[in-house]
């Protein structure tokens, strides 16, 4: 029984490793291709949802790269417009863009929880719109929408990292050991710091921010120590647990060592990433 549960764990632990990596690259894919507006085009549209409402504020933000790695200009995420208003306490401009963009052909229309007041996100032509209260003020945004694809990029990718990794790892956890702890080790300091971000990144929407960014930025820290682990791994799989040979006391030992590595560096790696991972406004 206890055999069975190891594999299960394995199988499950590669679908939610390699799945995170499916999902970052269908997110990638799915969100090529999008066109931010101009900043024209979101004075006009701000002017029509909110008339008469004049803004204290208002920039356009360019995420020239995130998480360190450079976004292209047709990335998802790669530009927005906001206007900053200052709205009290009363809530009027989240009822007055509410009514507007029924009445203007906005589809999607959907509440957004807010600080004092909730706000509104909606949809049309290729670019979205959002109303959000915050501690520090409203705020209207308006950046591009994901486009069609995206949501069935995602799907798929999510789908296919999941069934390559529980492929994966069911079929090493029938391996003799020390096969499964070798490769789990491997693999997990490789994709689990790379997967924790991901997930932390995607807050309350995929598209909240891109997080594909996550993986290229990781590489240069985790790919030496991964080849390094790698070279240990080589060494100590030829090697056979056995009672008399002393070989495997040092195969225990290697095992055990890179094994306590994993969550030192996968500890560091994080610490170093959220230190430097804000994204340029």
């Amino acid at each position: 029984m206890s055999r069975r549960l190891r594999c299960v764990a394995m199988v499950l632990l590669g679908a939610v490793l390699l799945g995170t990596v499916g999902l970052s690259l269908g997110t990638w894919y799915g969100g090529r291709g999008v066109t931010p507006p101009s900043s024209d085009q979101a004075q006009s549209l701000a002017a029509q949802l909110l008339p008469g409402a004049v803004s204290v504020n208002s920039g356009r933000v360019v995420h020239d790269y995130r998480w360190g790695v450079h976004l292209a200009a047709d990335d998802l995420g790669s530009g927005r417009e906001f206007f900053w208003y200052d709205d009290g306490d009363d809530c009027g401009l989240a009822e007055q863009l509410r009514r507007n963009a029924g009445t203007q052909g906005w589809q999607g229309l959907g509440r957004v929880p807010g600080y004092l007041c909730d706000g509104w996100r909606a949809e049309r032509d290729g670019l979205t719109v959002a109303l959000e209260y915050s501690a520090s003020g409203t705020e209207l945004t308006i950046a591009a929408a994901a486009p069609g694809k995206f949501l069935a990029s995602t799907v798929a990718g999510t789908l296919a990292g999941a069934a390559a990794g529980a492929a994966l790892f069911g079929w090493v956890a029938r391996r003799r050991r020390p096969v499964p702890l070798l490769v789990c080790t491997l693999v997990t300091v490789g994709l689990l710091p790379g997967a924790a971000l991901t997930w932390a990144a995607l807050g309350p929407g995929i598209v909240t921010e891109p997080v594909w960014p996550v993986w290229p930025a990781l590489a240069p820290l985790l790919v030496p120590l991964w080849l390094v682990l790698l070279l240990v791994g080589v060494y100590a799989f030829p090697k056979r647990e056995t009672g008399t040979d002393p070989s495997s006391r040092v195969t225990a030992v290697v095992v055990s060592v890179a094994c306590a590595l994993a969550p030192v560096v996968m500890t560091t790696a994080l610490v170093l990433m959220f230190l430097r991972a804000q994204p340029l406004r």
